[in-house]
């Protein structure tokens, strides 16, 4: 994808929420790097601090860690249009403990830390824009919290398809299942119930 519009389709989604004139366009652009990943390939990876805000512009990225035991657990999940990250560690700038990896062929517009620190002084509409980000996330934090404690797996699988109709075609069951926090088994049992109380 070229890199114009892959620019073109990160300042539509900054429009979703603040307006941008010709003069802030230009300083965004100026402060945004292009990444293309290969399917496997590592965005960020254990031990890693991360030091970018990164928006998927094409493709498919999950991120995951590994326990004590060995089992990856997939915390996040993340296609166009989205923002993918470890904020703990942007934030923190401690070690990550997570995984950032491609699910596809991926292409991802980053901004580093210094950069957002410059646009929001020279664009204030991006810092409006981060605000409003973050109350949605800190939002949907809490509704999938609520979610997991208080609902069974299969309204928690229905919550999921409901919310997110495309995504589930995108990753492998074990990462769907792994989100869910679930077996690989019991999601194709609740697949095929979903589907059953549809028809």
């Amino acid at each position: 994808m070229y890199s114009e519009k892959a620019l073109s389709l990160l300042i539509e989604h900054f429009q979703e929420l603040v307006s941008l004139d010709n003069l802030a366009i230009d300083s965004i652009v100026t402060k945004v790097d292009l990444i293309k990943l290969r399917k496997k390939e590592f965005l960020l990876e254990e031990g890693q601090v991360s030091r970018h805000m990164r928006f998927i512009v094409e493709g498919s990225l999950h991120v995951y860690h590994i326990d004590e035991k060995g089992k990856e657990h997939t915390t996040q999940l993340g296609i166009e249009n989205w923002w993918i990250n470890d904020l703990y560690s942007y934030l923190s700038q401690q070690p990550s403990k997570m995984f950032i990896q491609a699910n596809e062929d991926t292409t991802v517009l980053q901004i580093s830390k210094s950069n957002l620190e410059l646009l929001y002084k020279e664009v204030p509409a991006i810092s409006e824009f981060w605000r409003l980000k973050m109350q949605n996330a800190y939002v949907n934090l809490q509704e999938r919290t609520f979610e997991h404690a208080r609902f069974d797996a299969y309204s928690k699988y229905r919550a999921f398809v409901g919310q997110y109709p495309n995504i589930e075609q995108r990753f492998p069951q074990y990462m769907i299942a792994s989100y869910l926090g679930i077996t690989v088994e019991y999601l194709s049992y609740l697949r095929k119930k979903h589907l059953t109380d549809l028809s």
